[in-house]
């Protein structure tokens, strides 16, 4: 049998780091409850000391999550240790993580600690942490920019303090494969009780080369890789997920490993998580991008058409995507036609989604001949998010336009509580005056540094995916939507943003209200 590679997932701590992310605590426990029955071995559900929100959402997970280890992060201090003991203390399976700066920048610039203090704390607090639990896990952060000598001795000492998982992490994306690899063999050879912990890598995206570095860590000992959904994660984010699992699944015959991954759930894991962190995944994105297993070249076509493996080297339907002819849907399909093929898509909706998304599909179905697979898709994901998403909802949206009109909205909105709230403004275009009248009702008037169109399906009758990006005191808010009408389109996108901006306000009167 093949040795085991862990999966230790870190979506909902490191991912959620992700500037413009900030999951709901119910949007987290869906999360993690995909995780789950994806199988990964070790779910990092956040950093319990960050906010109350958190700790109650790491809470929440503990508690119902029963088939893998949670895992709380902590800094090598006291305080966030205990409060990441309490966060998982209710854990099948609970693990603590510490971790402290050791690269000299880092030490000298961050903390103002000298090496010597730095292992002094990083030795006491892991003790402490093994005082809640047996199972500790122990990072040197920016490990790969830090004086290999210096890992050596701090990892020895935390092993003796306790832990039980080493985490070798590249924080900033700074490792070359190959360097990695001599890291990796230098730490096996010069930490003389390396035996006595599982050694584990997590890689940042910097320069490109986290899936690679990850790869490469396994093939020179790592027996657990730390990674994210989609890869994201704070900067340009972290290993992926899916191009791990299936680069060892794919290429079993090179590197002999395996994982306890159910592949087929792949699919569903990376649209869930596109759709809460508003994070679209790039097209040409390996394993889960939309264009991952299409083919526009007639040579190709030519080829998938007379035996599939002749331009596929993974199928699909391992990864939990639709295969097959589409089914085209239309006015005249009749809801159990719909509910069939909203499984064979993988959606197991409940009696009230199925009719909130079977009357949605009902109303595009009288604006377009024919609907396919990408535009339910797209209604899943619209109609989900309207409701999951507490606080501003939209009710009405009217606009008046054109080259001699002066472009005027006119919204209708239910505040958190209840409330009708009805305003109107103009603009210099009917997106605009939509944003500047939802301005005027909710009275919160962020930045808009980016807005983007694109169109979920092809021709003249196409949904419109309207993404944007919002910036208040330096921290911005990513909001998404589709319709076909992009009007409509672009105010649920805006008020996603807004309520997402909310959401972070909140936690942080929290802080400061409990510091």
């Amino acid at each position: 049998m093949a040795e085991k590679i862990y999966i230790f997932d870190t979506t909902l701590r490191d991912g959620e780091q992700s500037a413009g992310v900030a999951f709901t605590p119910q949007e987290k426990l869906e999360i993690a409850k995909q995780l789950e029955k994806l199988g990964v071995d070790i779910i990092e559900a956040g950093f319990p000391c960050s906010t109350p929100g958190d700790l109650e959402a790491v809470r929440a997970v503990s508690r119902e999550v029963r088939n893998t280890t949670i895992c709380a992060l902590a800094r090598a201090v006291k305080t966030d240790i205990d409060t990441a003991w309490e966060a998982v203390k209710e854990a099948a399976d609970p693990r603590i993580h510490v971790f402290i700066n050791t690269s000299d920048i880092q030490m000298a610039h961050q903390l103002g600690k000298d090496r010597e203090q730095v292992l002094t704390q990083a030795e006491a607090m892991v003790k402490h942490a093994a005082s809640y639990t047996s199972n500790i896990e122990f990072s040197p952060m920016d490990a790969t920019r830090a004086d290999p000598r210096f890992v050596f001795e701090i990892v020895k000492r935390c092993i003796d303090a306790g832990a039980t998982t080493i985490n070798i992490p590249d924080s900033v994306g700074y490792a070359i494969p190959e360097e990695l690899a001599v890291l990796f063999q230098s730490i096996l050879e010069n930490v003389p009780n390396i035996h006595k912990a599982r050694v584990s890598f997590h890689g940042q995206n910097d320069l490109g080369l986290c899936t690679a570095n990850t790869l490469t860590a396994i093939q020179n000992g790592a027996r657990q890789v730390e990674v994210t959904m989609n890869g994201i994660g704070e900067r340009a984010g972290n290993t992926s997920l899916e191009e791990v699992v299936m680069a060892l699944k794919t290429r079993k015959d090179f590197f002999g490993f395996e994982t306890s991954i159910n592949t087929r759930e792949i699919y569903r894991a990376s649209k869930m998580v596109e759709t809460y962190s508003g994070m679209p995944i790039q097209w040409n994105k390996a394993i889960v991008g939309k264009n991952a297993f299409r083919h526009g070249s007639g040579i190709h076509q030519d080829g998938i058409l007379k035996l599939r493996e002749t331009w596929e080297i993974m199928d699909p339907a391992e990864i939990g995507i639709p295969q097959g002819t589409q089914l085209i849907l239309g006015k005249l399909s009749g809801r159990h036609a719909f509910k069939q093929h909203m499984e064979e898509l993988g959606y197991e909706l409940t009696d009230e989604e199925m009719s909130r998304v079977f009357a949605a599909f009902k109303e595009l179905a009288d604006k377009k001949m024919e609907v396919d697979d990408r535009d339910l898709e797209a209604l899943v994901s619209e109609n989900m998010r309207s409701m999951e998403t507490a606080g501003w909802r939209l009710e009405l949206v009217q606009v008046s336009s054109g080259d001699h009109v002066t472009p005027t909205a006119t919204l209708r909105l239910i505040d958190p509580e209840g409330n009708v709230r009805t305003d109107a403004a103009t603009g210099t275009g009917p997106v605009d005056a939509v944003y500047r009248a939802m301005n005027r009702i909710t009275g919160l008037a962020p930045s808009l540094t980016e807005f983007d169109v694109k169109s979920v399906t092809e021709g003249i009758d196409a949904q419109g995916d309207v993404t944007i990006r919002i910036e208040q005191d330096g921290r911005s808010y990513t909001g998404r939507a589709a319709d076909t009408d992009i009007i409509v389109a672009s105010a649920r996108a805006y008020l996603s943003a807004l309520n997402r901006m909310l959401v972070v306000t909140a936690r942080n009167d929290e802080v400061r209200a409990n510091p």
